[in-house]
């Protein structure tokens, strides 16, 4: 009588897949103005004016005539106008955009084989 044992044998086989999408997007924008006007004035006027006289006259009998005269006119005008205009100014602005795409794709297979051997005695 002869005694063996077979054993077992197992083949398989697997596979799988994996995908990942991950997607952002966004934008901003900003602008900014400033301004600004500067004026200023000034006016001044002066005026001086000065006169000074005497005046004689006498006539006496006989013919004789007698006349002086002095006088002194003076006058001073003056006049003084600034005007000063200023002006400044700046824009600007900003804008950005962004897009962001990650992409993840892997495929994976295996296969197996297992096997156990027999072993006999025999008689």
């Amino acid at each position: 009588m002869s005694d063996v044992d077979y054993g077992q044998y197992e083949a398989g086989q697997d596979s799988g897949e994996l995908d990942q999408l991950h997607q952002a997007s966004g934008s901003e924008q900003d602008a900014g103005s400033q301004f600004g006007v500067y004026e200023q004035d000034h006016s001044a006027a002066e005026s001086t004016d000065f006169a000074q006289g005497r005046h004689e006259e006498y006539e006496v009998p006989g013919g004789v005539r007698y006349e002086s005269d002095d006088y002194t006119n003076y006058s001073h005008d003056a006049s003084v106008d600034d005007h000063v205009f200023a002006a400044e100014g700046s824009e600007s602005s900003h804008q950005a955009e962004f897009s962001e795409l990650d992409a993840l794709q892997e495929r994976f297979g295996s296969a197996f084989a297992q096997g156990t051997a027999f072993s006999g005695t025999g008689n």
